[in-house]
């Protein structure tokens, strides 16, 4: 049933789990995360991973991405990994001051993806923690703020609009479209939902002459995606409980919930 990962960018679900700060996440990969948040990832100390360009750090045995590498890393296929775990540290310093219990938590995290305490370290500064299997596919993210999940989702939004609705030129040169991000606030907005878990479809996008109207459904919790998807294709057929628009004349967006 799982899809192939081209199919993966044209929904995202999302889960935000405040309590314990993490996001669960279909639709959303890593190149569009590290695109989003290019000004805010440092090293990334990687938990699960297939990258050859890495440096490595004796104190944890464990290779990192140095910052000026993560471009890099972002082209990788990382779905094609399999696991792709990691967390970002500020100096080398931090991880060389990890006891051998914070170790321990870090090797549970990448091998579970699941945590033993909450996974922010001082001695590493770690804004995130990246766990994903089949990246896109299934990701489970810590934000140390949730301003970057927004952040994140208001940019990837856009981008994936952009791409999914090539224009033709008069040279007949297909050419992506480009949106503002959407407005923090509208996501903001959408808190209550998200927490409940929902579905921003934009394969089920309505393109109108003045107009791009994005619908979206509130489908619940899933750690797995293959019963989110049929969840997805079931509630698909009915009423949206809101969509986030976008004016093609003002150049705005707005949400309208149902």
């Amino acid at each position: 049933m799982k899809k192939h990962h081209q199919d993966i960018r044209d929904l995202i679900y999302i889960h935000l789990n405040q309590t314990e700060q993490f996001v669960m996440s279909y639709g959303i990969e890593f190149d569009e995360f590290a695109k989003a948040l290019s000004g805010s990832l440092n090293h990334l100390l990687l938990l699960k991973h297939r990258f050859d360009d890495t440096e490595f750090n004796m104190h944890t045995l464990l290779e990192y991405c140095p910052d000026i590498k993560v471009a890099k890393l972002a082209e990788e296929d990382v779905y094609e990994y399999g696991d792709f775990c990691w967390i970002d540290f500020v100096e080398e310093e931090g991880l060389n001051e990890l006891t051998g219990q914070e170790i321990a938590e870090l090797l549970y995290l990448g091998h579970l993806k699941q945590h033993l305490r909450v996974p922010f370290y001082n001695k590493l500064e770690n804004r995130f923690v990246y766990l994903a299997h089949d990246d896109g596919w299934f990701n489970k993210i810590y934000y140390r703020s949730f301003k970057d999940f927004f952040h994140m989702l208001s940019i990837s939004i856009s981008d994936k609009l952009g791409e999914l609705k090539l224009e033709k030129t008069l040279l007949g040169i297909r050419k992506k479209r480009t949106y503002p991000p959407v407005n923090k606030e509208i996501l903001l907005s959408l808190t209550p939902f998200i927490k409940e878990g929902i579905c921003i479809s934009l394969k089920d996008a309505d393109h109108q002459r003045g107009r791009v109207e994005i619908p979206i459904w509130v489908i619940g919790d899933f750690a797995n995606m293959d019963d989110m998807y049929e969840e997805y294709e079931e509630i698909s057929t009915k009423v949206c409980h809101a969509k986030i628009i976008f004016d093609k004349k003002t150049k705005e967006w707005k949400l309208f919930v149902v």
